[in-house]
């Protein structure tokens, strides 16, 4: 199965020597946990032209330092995309960025929020009884860096991950063809915790040591990606 990788954003300049570019990092996790797919990139940055969605296997939307409020050419593109993705049954992945144009392209309503920035390892409640997570968990806790978050879901979806921070951090769509969640199971902690030193001097001190101590915290990635893996090979 080839898996189409929508790359929406770049590694931060300062760390591009140390860390690899998004779709690479997709490309390691789902490897790792037995998503047997053929990685296929689009760099819309780049302005690379979105494919038709009715002859994809499946995509992944990346994260982004953007925000789906922003006028950049590529956005409006990305959401026609989406939409024919939706109409058309292709399975689809978002991550963060990808979460959120999700949801915009369909009706929901993302902003930034209030609630500032999120940082480090966040605690996501499960909510039971979806197919594509292992019975028993009901929790993870898992990397995040965003300051937008999903305020309403669209009409369609269904809430399956969520904290106090973040009550619409995953959603499972009906049809059973599109999930999207909140945090960062594709990120190693190293380029998380370099992330949140990045913040620095931009973000309050308490949270920038709150969120560098929550790496302490075990994470839950392979649990996620498991679940991302089950669901685009299911």
């Amino acid at each position: 199965m080839t898996l189409t990788i929508i790359e929406t954003g770049l590694v931060p300049e300062p760390l591009r020597g140390r860390f690899r570019p998004y779709p690479e990092m997709f490309s390691t996790m789902l490897a790792r946990h037995g998503a047997g797919t053929t990685p296929s990139f689009v760099p819309v940055l780049e302005g690379a032209p979105l494919p038709d969605p009715a002859k994809l296997d499946a995509v992944l939307i990346t994260g982004s330092p953007a925000g789906v409020y922003d006028p950049l050419p590529w956005m409006d593109p990305l959401r026609d995309f989406i939409r024919r993705a939706h109409h058309s049954g292709t399975k689809m992945v978002g991550i963060c960025f990808g979460h959120q144009i999700i949801a915009d392209a369909l009706g929901g309503d993302v902003r930034k929020s209030e609630k500032g920035w999120g940082l480090g390892r966040h605690v996501y409640e499960v909510v039971p009884d979806h197919p594509h997570f292992a019975p028993g968990i009901k929790t993870l806790a898992i990397a995040c860096s965003h300051q937008d978050q999903v305020i309403a879901p669209p009409k369609m979806a269904k809430v399956i991950l969520r904290n106090q921070f973040a009550p619409n951090a995953g959603l499972a769509y009906a049809g059973g063809r599109i999930m999207s969640f909140q945090p960062h199971p594709e990120f190693e902690d190293d380029y998380s915790s370099a992330l949140i030193e990045l913040r620095r001097g931009k973000v309050s001190q308490d949270i920038i040591e709150a969120a560098q101590d929550s790496m302490k915290t075990r994470s839950d990635s392979a649990i996620l990606a498991r679940a991302i893996s089950r669901f685009l090979t299911g």
